[in-house]
């Protein structure tokens, strides 16, 4: 599984850093601040056929796409 840690960054970079990871690999983890990053990126991973899940930890939200 690759992890994307896109914290502190701004959209689209954690959809697009989340597109390239899926490119390499079918499991991806991304890591984001805000609810709209955790949003865009879940309907990325719909886009393209995978199943996500997500959870808030602490001051963020993991987000486990997965094919």
């Amino acid at each position: 599984m690759i992890e994307v840690d896109a914290r502190g960054l701004s959209c689209p970079e954690p959809v697009m850093m989340t597109y390239d990871a899926l490119k390499k690999n079918k499991e991806v983890k991304v890591l984001v601040d805000e609810a709209y990053q955790k949003t865009n990126v879940e309907k990325l991973a719909r886009e393209k056929g995978y199943k996500s899940s997500s959870k808030n930890v602490d001051n963020y939200y993991e987000v486990v796409i997965t094919k």
